[in-house]
């Protein structure tokens, strides 16, 4: 939640009432409030507790909010349209006729609504829990709660379910698929969990996969249960305050208890005591440190992005370009740092520092490499520089690769060590350079320096004596797991666990031209999708960078790729396991009536589906062609939400390319787009193509290759879309649409699929982008018997 975003609102009668009336409790059908009555709210608790109406978010923005009436700085624990505040002027929340609560910007457009329809008797209550609910005529039953859609914050006995998120900015609590309770930074470019350790498995940090309810509460003496096993229990557990449990803008989940007294609020837990370990504190590119409290700097040869918000990261302030010749760049080390995650694995054991920079120089993708000595030589090399963190702790270095002809000021690492000065705002400094970012004041550089390098010397002996000390004795080597691979779950596994993992390939579940998919199940109980490559036959080098690519790729519609083995002839992919198998087999198999579709689940199916492809075409950091959409790789998990599979094999491309060539034809037979046939360059067209024969398919619930004439023959595409085009004509598509249905479908939404599915086997020139259909099968989202397509 954004805590000083919303409210301050209305309590207007069917019956007016005047100015010094006192605020309600409960609000009938016709009640109203417009934004400019700042001296009145629309609702408020029995006892007064809580407040309901516009809140000031800015100069002449507001939100429509539940606040604590009494707090210092009346602390809002829920909005209705967080990120999208409505006009000062002409906005107004009403309770309509139809028992619908309505929120409307200036113009009167609707922002936001309860989308309930319950008409007369119906009421509007804020009740003393903070929970705003419309009650039915007889007001015996709740139907809308804002306990379903929280913001940033719970409240006492607000249960927080698998559906249900705290989001403050790029900072989301959920429910993840394993059925633990994560803290993620999901950022415009990243996503990474952070909480709890991502480098352990959920047994190693307490919680359990092993429950299904996905649940969690918070009571009112300050103890926050989960059915994962986490138990928060508040400093001052016992005490009857109230409470709220809340993620803050810097991704801290904290719980905090009222101060009846003055009004103030007291942090009685918090699950980073750190702030540099929730990541995307300082960016891409940045590093964060504690001297003593949080700190964002940039590495030598970059600069803040924007110098008002360290979240934007850095950016080089070179050529960006680093797969230049060998002569053309060059290292710099960076003492007691490193990068979390995005690692690029060339050897975790017995690694010569020498070997790791040559790996790094000659991977295009390398950007830097850390390494360290642990009784062995480790070396992980990063394909991408984010959640930077140095601390004396840190017994390693990380070697950043620029550009020779990179120009900054910067100041020799044999003089500069923990350097700390006088204005941090003004320049950046970490313990192997000082570099400007706005103004240089480095006066003292050399006093503090001579200082910092003795202080240096002293920590290398005791830290070498310490060493040789240990070197006596038996290391496991389970000291140094939790830094082992890839730390945001991407990992490198060797074929022997892969194939203890499938039981030697024991429990096939699918296969396709580019392999066979095996279950399986890693040692930390986590069940997985392991699948053999056949007929590929890059280097492993070459499969090992772009499997590093891929692993940057998140979306909520895309296949989850956990990490790749790569041994000589042996190419596999490790995958999350989805349970509700493929589209294909509930499309197409009609052994199992039990797995046949209904029509809100096909249109989810439709929509999820062109999501994850236009976040492919449009929004990852690399474009990617998938090259083979069809229904056995779109997998379905038990929400029947969309996974689409394979699209790491896919074919990445620069944004500014108008296409590229495939040394060979890739797809699948009837629903390859015309240009594989023509020999032209392939663009993001070709899978809009496959698309449209997939939505098709989804409509009638029979392979569009399969179609028939009533003589048997074999239906042309230029036939069906002569069919389709009639469809349109006529404005009823009912006897096309799947028999199974039995009529129960949307005619809105089943008539626009008719029109996209057309409009993608149009010539290339004139299909749309994946982005423009999402708009389109969004405007068409909503209830079965009532959406109108926009």
């Amino acid at each position: 939640m954004v805590t000083a975003l919303y409210l301050s609102f209305f309590s207007v009668l069917p019956v007016v009432l005047c100015s010094s009336a006192s605020p309600q409790t409960t609000l009938n059908i016709g009640s109203s409030l417009s934004v400019e009555e700042l001296d009145k709210t629309f609702l408020v608790s029995p006892n007064h507790t809580f407040s309901c109406g516009f809140y000031k978010a800015g100069k002449n923005a507001f939100y429509f909010s539940i606040w604590f009436t009494n707090t210092v700085d009346k602390t809002v624990i829920w909005t209705a349209n967080p990120g999208v505040p409505v006009n000062g002027h002409g906005s107004k929340v009403s309770f309509t006729s139809d028992g619908n609560l309505v929120l409307h910007d200036a113009g009167g457009s609707i922002v936001w609504g309860s989308k309930m329809s319950l008409g007369k008797g119906s009421t509007v209550h804020l009740l003393e829990t903070g929970n705003l609910v419309i009650k039915d005529q007889g007001g015996d039953h709740i139907v809308w709660e804002s306990f379903d859609s929280p913001t940033d914050t719970l409240l006492p006995s607000q249960n927080f379910t698998k559906n249900k998120k705290l989001v403050s900015g790029y900072y989301s609590l959920y429910f993840d698929n394993d059925n633990v309770l994560r803290l993620i930074y999901d950022g415009p470019e990243i996503a990474s969990i952070y909480w709890p350790n991502p480098d352990k498995d959920p047994f190693q940090n307490g919680r359990t996969s092993y429950n299904s309810s996905r649940v969690a509460v918070l009571d009112k003496m300050g103890r926050f249960l989960s059915s994962d096993g986490l138990n928060i229990v508040a400093s001052d557990f016992g005490v009857s305050v109230w409470r709220r449990l809340s993620i803050t803008q810097d991704g801290n989940l904290k719980m905090y208890s009222l101060n009846s007294s003055n009004g103030a609020w007291i942090i009685t837990w918090q699950d980073v005591r750190l702030i540099c370990k929730v990541h995307g504190s300082c960016g891409m590119n940045g590093i964060c440190e504690h001297s003593p409290g949080p700190r964002c700097s940039c590495p030598p040869g970059y600069e803040m992005a924007n110098p008002q918000n360290w979240t934007k990261g850095c950016q080089p302030m070179f050529s960006n370009n680093i797969s230049q010749a060998k002569e053309q760049v060059k290292f710099i080390k960076l003492h007691h740092t490193d990068f979390h995650g995005f690692d690029m694995v060339y050897n975790d054991s017995h690694t010569s520092f020498r070997d790791c920079k040559k790996y790094c120089l000659e991977t295009t993708l390398c950007l830097g490499f850390s390494y360290r000595l642990t009784g062995r030589g480790v070396c992980y090399t990063k394909s991408l520089l984010f959640n930077g963190h140095r601390s004396p702790s840190f017994l390693g270095s990380f070697y950043i690769k620029i550009s020779k002809n990179a120009s900054f000021p910067a100041i020799s690492a044999a003089r500069q060590t923990h350097l700390v000065c006088k204005n941090s705002s003004e320049i950046v400094v970490g313990p192997a350079y000082a570099y400007r970012v706005q103004k240089s004041n480095t006066k003292w550089s050399y006093y503090y320096a001579f200082v910092a390098v003795l202080g240096g010397l002293e920590l290398f002996f005791v830290l070498t004596a310490c060493l040789f000390l240990r070197s006596k004795q038996s290391i496991p080597d389970t000291v140094m797991e939790g830094y082992k691979l890839i730390t945001n779950q991407f990992r490198r596994f060797t074929y022997r666990e892969l194939k203890e993992a499938t039981g030697n390939f024991k429990e096939e579940i699918g296969r396709g031209g580019s392999g066979i998919v095996y279950r399986g199940v890693l040692n930390s109980k986590q069940v997985v999708a392991v699948k053999k490559l056949t007929n590929t036959t890059q280097g492993d080098e070459e499969f090992g960078g772009e499997m590093t690519v891929i692993a940057r790729i998140n979306h909520i519609n895309l296949l989850r790729i956990w990490g790749f083995c790569s041994e000589g002839k042996h190419k596999l992919l490790v995958y999350e396991y989805v349970e509700n198998e493929s589209l294909d087999k509930h499309l197409f198999d009609t052994t199992n009536r039990e797995q046949s579709l209904g029509w809100s689940q096909r249109f989810k199916i439709a929509l999820g589906t062109a999501r994850g492809l236009a976040y492919l075409h449009h929004e990852c950091l690399e474009w990617i062609v998938h090259c083979d959409v069809k229904p056995e790789n779109i997998l379905l998990t038990r929400d029947f939400e969309v996974k689409i599979a394979d699209f790491g094999l896919a074919k990445l491309s620069r944004r500014d390319c108008s296409g590229f060539h495939f040394s060979h034809m890739r797809g699948t037979a009837g629903y390859m787009a015309p240009e594989w046939a023509s020999n032209l360059p392939i663009t993001a067209k070709v899978d809009v193509y496959s698309y449209g024969i997939v939505l098709l398919e989804i409509l009638t619930g029979t392979r569009v290759s399969s179609q028939t004439t009533h003589a048997g023959e074999q239906l042309e595409l230029r036939e069906i879309v002569q069919i389709l085009r009639q469809v349109v004509a006529r404005g009823d598509p009912s006897h096309i649409v799947d028999p199974k249905m039995q009529g129960q479908f949307n005619p809105q939404q089943a008539m626009e699929m008719v029109r996209i599915s057309l409009s993608c086997m149009e010539e290339r020139s004139k299909r749309p982008t994946m982005d423009a259909i999402v708009t389109t099968l969004m405007a068409c989202d909503g209830d079965d018997d009532q959406n109108v397509c926009a």
